[in-house]
């Protein structure tokens, strides 16, 4: 179970985390070669919830921030735990992101071990405010650091979103990846969109891929990272 009381951070918030009961796991994001680890995900995994729940309840009592804070802190310490040398990917909801004061004290409290490490991944929910996500761009960017969006093709992530936030990585859904050895559409669809994404630099992240002959032909459509049970659940 993670703790938040040793954090250097005002009252307020340490009190809103210690309500809190959370554990988090990690997924690996895999290069084409389906071996090697680029990036570890981290999974918000509540004691005695859902995560939808848990997200559902904050979002009704307006106190998502609390919850964006305790993904950085939370997830930070289990991955710096685990000694993952790869990168580490944190959720982050577009809606949101920590003041400049908390960002301050997670870069103070662990160091390099963020520089050059963290992608912070923008969910497709709840909402998206241009301030925050404009605000935790120059944060990451400071820092050496990438920013991804999430599910790209469901919720609010679309190409207009793209164009505004100007990820790095953008995580293709899972709506678009299955099925897609076979389905004619999808193929044109991603083939197109890897072309779009990589003309601006962007790596392009397949998200739950659960079957080998997915995997394969999108190795073939020249899609960076794979993500997915066929390859490795969170742990």
């Amino acid at each position: 179970m993670i703790y938040y009381d040793h954090l250097p951070l005002d009252k307020e918030i340490l009190d809103a985390l210690s309500e809190l009961s959370i554990n988090y796991v990690f997924q690996p994001i895999f290069q084409a070669d389906g071996k090697t680890t680029y990036a570890w995900e981290a999974l918000m995994r509540p004691a005695d919830k859902t995560v939808t729940e848990l997200i559902e309840e904050y979002t009704k009592k307006d106190k998502l921030h609390v919850l964006e804070v305790a993904t950085f802190f939370g997830a930070m310490q289990e991955f710096c735990l685990r000694g993952y040398p790869q990168k580490v990917s944190i959720n982050s909801f577009p809606s949101d992101c920590m003041n400049n004061e908390e960002a301050a004290a997670f870069y103070d409290y662990f160091g390099e071990e963020v520089r050059g490490k963290l992608i912070v991944e923008n969910l497709e929910y709840p909402y998206y405010s241009a301030e925050h996500c404009q605000e935790k761009s120059r944060s990451v960017r400071s820092m050496n650091n990438m920013l991804s969006i999430d599910d790209f093709g469901s919720g609010i992530n679309d190409l207009e979103r793209v164009d505004l936030m100007e990820p790095d990585i953008v995580k293709l859904d899972r709506e678009l990846i299955s099925g897609i050895d076979h389905d004619t559409e999808k193929q044109d669809n991603v083939e197109n969109l890897v072309l779009k994404f990589h003309s601006k630099g962007m790596l392009v992240v397949a998200e739950g891929v659960e079957e080998k002959a997915e995997f394969d032909y999108l190795v073939g459509l020249g899609v960076d990272l794979y993500q997915g049970y066929y390859l490795a659940r969170p742990a």
